[in-house]
């Protein structure tokens, strides 16, 4: 991505900020796992939006003062004994090139200027991303820091940026869309593997690591999440993920899984035969998810509520699972399917945005119709990723097959 894409996000965050204030956006740091060691670190998605940089604890500054802009980010200072054992961290000029900010600093001058702008500026205005999923969540390091902002500065107003960034990450660029399909085509390739090499009596993390090994070829050091490896009534279990059970011969399994690729996700379903033959029930449980899944599809476009067209999927599969005599009234379709039809897809692959949007032109999303009948252990999904389009939405997963004949006619060459 070039840096022209991080700086016209930054021009569009500036226009929504107040004068007289100040922003800082933080990439955070990686938490410790146990004894010296930490978990992976990934950047704060926000951070990474604004400064295409995704290494930890560097800090993005932007200050608004009589309607002058200015922007500086944050650095670690050079360690020289540290670089022996875990290398070096960014240099100011490869901060500066992939970012578009010509301004660098250490972050040991960070704190002295908060107290310049806030004491002497007069910015009495600071923008935080203060995102939080729930009463219970414990608090975060930004928390923590606005608190103690306030308590330096009472006269301070903090703001959380999270919705105002949110809204600009739902309607993703050209080059973000070609980031997601990039990874999609990594984890095309890598389920057909799967499909390639699927037997009976494997192991589900046996099958599973195909996967694995597909992404890690082509240059994926991250996944979109836990792959889902759910064969039999495993399959039932929306996010079961322990992957340690065989296959059994007359099995489906269920493969929901993604790949990351310079943070942008994929995140695909195909439900196949581990013996690469649907049995007659099989197919009328597949066929009715797949006719959900192609019903959804035509029915996405711009100025069409998202709740809607959940709506929608929720009736088609009451219908279609009363045709299977699983229910004899649309009211008890929970007992077999239970969660929306899909999800914002981009740097984080339950991307942000809201429930209650209108699809737009370049909002990428996921559509996911399941039926799931653990008494019959059997448990389908089909998920397609879509990129909404001026007068509807093109399917960026179509390279993969999914309808009963073609995955059986593409498992028979193996």
């Amino acid at each position: 991505m070039k840096s022209e894409f991080f700086i016209k996000n930054r021009e569009k965050l500036v226009e929504q900020m107040k004068d007289d204030s100040l922003l800082l956006m933080f990439a955070g740091e990686a938490p410790k796992k146990t004894a010296d060691e930490s978990y992976p670190f990934t950047p704060n998605r926000n951070f990474y939006y604004l400064t295409g940089i995704a290494e930890e604890k560097i800090v993005l500054m932007i200050t608004k003062h009589r309607g002058a802009i200015e922007e500086k980010l944050y650095i670690q200072a050079p360690d020289p004994i540290m670089e022996k054992w875990v290398g070096k961290t960014i240099s100011s000029e490869a901060a500066k090139s992939i970012s578009g900010i010509e301004k660098v600093e250490y972050l040991s001058s960070l704190e002295r200027f908060i107290h310049r702008c806030v004491s002497l500026m007069d910015v009495n205005n600071i923008y935080l991303d203060l995102e939080r999923d729930n009463w219970e969540q414990s608090t975060t390091a930004v928390e923590d820091f606005a608190k103690t902002l306030r308590k330096k500065y009472p006269q301070i107003l903090i703001h959380n940026v999270f919705n105002l960034i949110s809204g600009f990450r739902l309607v993703k660029a050209k080059e973000e869309v070609e980031e997601i399909k990039a990874a999609i085509d990594i984890t095309v390739e890598a389920v057909q593997s799967l499909m390639k090499n699927a037997r009976p009596e494997m192991m589900e993390y046996e099958l599973e690591a195909y996967f694995d090994f597909t992404c890690k070829k082509r240059g994926v050091k991250d996944l979109a999440f836990k792959t889902i490896a759910a064969s039999g009534e495993n399959a039932a279990v929306l996010h079961y993920s322990s992957n340690n059970c065989k296959i059994k011969d007359g099995d489906l399994i269920l493969f929901d899984l993604g790949a990351q690729l310079n943070y942008y996700n994929a995140d695909i379903t195909r439900t196949f035969p581990a013996n690469g033959k649907f049995t007659d029930r099989q197919k009328q449980v597949y066929n009715a998810v797949l006719r959900v899944n192609e019903k959804i599809i035509e029915a996405i476009k711009p100025g069409v509520k998202y709740l809607e067209i959940n709506k929608l999927a929720t009736e088609l599969i009451a219908e279609e699972c009363i045709d299977l005599g699983l229910i004899v009234d649309k009211e008890e379709v929970s007992n077999y399917y239970f969660h929306s039809i899909g999800h914002s897809l981009g740097l984080d692959t339950h991307d942000v945005g809201k429930g209650d949007l209108l699809f737009e032109p370049g909002m990428v999303w996921t559509v996911e119709p399941g039926i799931y009948i653990p008494e019959e252990a059997i448990g389908v999904r089909i998920e397609d990723d879509i990129v909404v389009t001026e007068d509807g939405c093109e399917v960026l997963t179509k390279e993969l097959v999914k309808s009963v004949e073609d995955i059986e006619a593409f498992m028979s060459d193996r």
